[in-house]
């Protein structure tokens, strides 16, 4: 397996040190330093890494094991010298066109921030480059800053995957009233599974964003709470945005299952309308189909030529009726 990826950012509003470290001793010496340090470690597979770092950094074991079981609710926990963050980081699989979630762990110490990540890629790359343009409101402010804008953007990556939902479910509504097929059900569902995964990965977040808000830790300067009220207000939209395709996706089904009760509705109309078409038709032809000796219309020479007279005046004048009723 490959090695877990460590990089650190280390800056204030002077100077700016980037790089990546081969062995998780280097990042030591960054937990006192009076600068802001952000650490990142991506990939979880080497828990002796993550133990070590965990005993320089007198993080709580079973914080150490919340990292490394990735099952965990979108949560914040408040220790006294550091505050732990779990969130789910969401983005799109184009290759497989699913949606794919990710555990994002954070530690906040005094002037450090932590991250550790399942696998390399994330939606930070725009605040690396906020740092090394020298953006002043990142550099001059303290760790917790760091850490709200982490969370802002996964939030506002959301966002981003809502949108591509959306854009989903226009092209699968026009599809399920234009030509509803089974196909389209299966479609129906894979959405609906994956709202679960949305659904389950951002409702937790509004309590968490809550109770960081609402933290009394001395690492969280007042200004910072105005900035983190803010992600409070844009989960709010997210899971009221998520609801709401929720209900579009519960009303799609119905949509779905009405459009083929329709469809089923009109074959049994006009089934029945041919049967009921060719009911006379077949008692007059089994009248004279039957082998009775005196019969004298079967003596006519015209009598062919008017049974068929008969016939087709009955087929014309149950069509005129059935259009007079509208049920054709």
């Amino acid at each position: 397996m490959e090695k877990a990826r460590i990089r650190i950012i280390d800056y204030d509003g002077e100077h700016l040190q980037e790089k990546e470290v081969k062995k998780i001793e280097d990042c030591f010496p960054f937990k006192d330093a009076p600068t802001v340090s952000w650490v990142n470690i991506d990939g979880l597979h080497e828990v002796g890494l993550i133990e070590e770092l965990g005993q320089h950094f007198d993080i709580h074991s079973l914080v150490l094991e919340d990292i490394l079981h990735t099952e965990q609710r979108p949560k914040v926990e408040v220790f006294e010298n550091y505050i732990f963050v779990v969130i789910k980081m969401l983005y799109h699989d184009n290759k497989n066109d699913d949606i794919r979630d990710e555990q994002f762990s954070l530690i906040l110490g005094k002037n450090f921030v932590i991250t550790f990540q399942e696998k390399v890629g994330d939606v930070f790359e725009p605040i690396r480059e906020r740092i090394r343009a020298g953006k002043l409101r990142v550099r001059k402010r303290k760790a917790d800053y760091l850490t709200y804008t982490l969370i802002d953007a996964i939030v506002d990556n959301y966002f981003v995957i809502l949108e591509l939902l959306s854009d989903k479910i226009e092209v699968l509504e026009d599809e399920l009233l234009e030509n509803p097929s089974p196909d389209t059900l299966q479609k129906i569902y894979k959405l609906k599974r994956k709202m679960i995964v949305l659904r389950k990965s951002i409702w937790p977040l509004r309590e968490a964003i809550s109770t960081l808000e609402r933290s009394e830790s001395n690492l969280i300067d007042e200004s910072t709470g105005v900035f983190l009220r803010d992600v409070y207000d844009h989960t709010i939209q997210v899971i009221d945005t998520v609801e709401s395709i929720r209900d579009m996706m519960a009303g799609m089904l119905d949509t779905y299952l009405s459009s083929v009760s329709n469809k089923m509705n009109e074959v049994m109309k006009v089934l029945t309308i041919i049967a009921t078409i060719f009911i006379p038709l077949t008692f007059i032809a089994g009248i004279y189909g039957m082998n009775f000796e005196y019969m004298p219309e079967l003596k006519w020479h015209g009598s062919y030529f008017v049974l068929w007279g008969v016939m087709l005046l009955i087929l014309v004048g149950m069509v005129h009726y059935f259009r007079k009723k509208k049920w054709l």
